[in-house]
């Protein structure tokens, strides 16, 4: 019989300092990311994904070869493997996001990947230039471990249910900016012109992320004005009914500020059954957004 692994404890108050300069440094990573792959719908392109031991890239196509970085947060290194090239690897420990984004360049010029990223951080303020940030420092590796494994078993439970949609979806990927494991699902209709409204996120990329009609559901890591994880869900346009449905479980609640559903990480955590829990807050939430919505269900999802 397979030993089902529990949902770690994430103590956010413990953990902040670690989560920041880790948030720094996956956008490093992604900018790279972004810099090198060729573009994908609603940047698609420019995401990481869980993996066996951290987060990846995956393969980056690059000139007649192809590279790839992986955060290992169980040996506690980020790996660089290239075609053709000696594998290079970066110790992560507490150093500052400068520090981070010198070595990390230099382990790339040595198997002659040349990579020129925009300096500041997306959806961080203030945006201190990378090169400039001192400030991020801090890195517990029992810390970076736990939060890697709430992604995993998020990412389990996203990719199940992910799995019953027919119509146009988008992995289950990370998203550096916002640091937040989110799946979106796709009605097939264009959708009115997105307002923006993102700290430091260019309007163009808003505007072409939102440009078709969308339920997405994540799981976001918290912050220093929000100490909260917390899984969301919401629509995209949004009908003014979508916020009074009843969804699951009880403790799941809207938010008007914000206009999703938001359901806390230590009630899934706490939970007899966390996987079930956390499915049945996505799929009655996707009811919500589709029946209020009106989207063509019979042609959008499994029989």
């Amino acid at each position: 019989m397979k030993q089902r692994l529990n949902w770690p404890v994430i103590d956010f108050a413990k953990m902040q300092d670690t989560l920041e300069t880790l948030h720094q440094w996956i956008q490093i990573v992604g900018k790279i990311k972004l810099r090198t792959m060729p573009w994908q719908n609603h940047s698609w392109h420019v995401a990481l994904y869980v993996n066996a031991h951290g987060y990846t890239t995956h393969g980056i196509p690059y000139m007649d070869r192809v590279f790839q970085i992986d955060f290992d947060f169980e040996q506690h290194k980020l790996l660089i493997e290239c075609t053709g090239k000696e594998k290079q690897s970066i110790d992560l420990r507490p150093m500052t996001v400068a520090d981070f984004y010198s070595e990390l360049f230099d382990k790339l010029n040595a198997i002659d990947i040349k990579v020129d990223i925009h300096q500041s951080p997306n959806e961080i303020e203030p945006a201190i230039p990378f090169k400039q940030n001192r400030v991020n420092k801090l890195y517990d590796p029992i810390a970076a471990n736990t939060l890697w494994q709430a992604m995993l078993r998020a990412n389990s439970v996203f990719s199940k249910f992910r799995s019953g949609f027919i119509g146009k979806c988008s992995p289950v990927h990370l998203f550096w900016g916002a640091f937040d494991l989110a799946v979106t699902r796709f009605s097939g209709n264009i959708a009115p012109l997105h307002q923006g409204g993102i700290p430091n996120m260019p309007l163009d990329v808003m505007q072409e992320a939102y440009s078709q009609e969308v339920s997405s559901v994540g799981f976001w890591l918290g912050s220093k004005d929000f100490p909260v994880p917390v899984f969301y869900s919401y629509v995209y346009p949004a009908d003014e009914s979508f916020g009074k449905r009843e969804v699951m479980p009880q403790e799941a609640f809207y938010s008007p500020e914000m206009g999703e559903f938001f359901l806390k990480y230590e009630d899934v955590q706490r939970a007899e059954n966390p996987d079930k829990m956390l499915y049945e807050f996505l799929e009655s939430t996707y009811q919500a957004a589709v029946n209020t919505s009106e989207w063509d269900r019979g042609r959008l999802e499994r029989r």
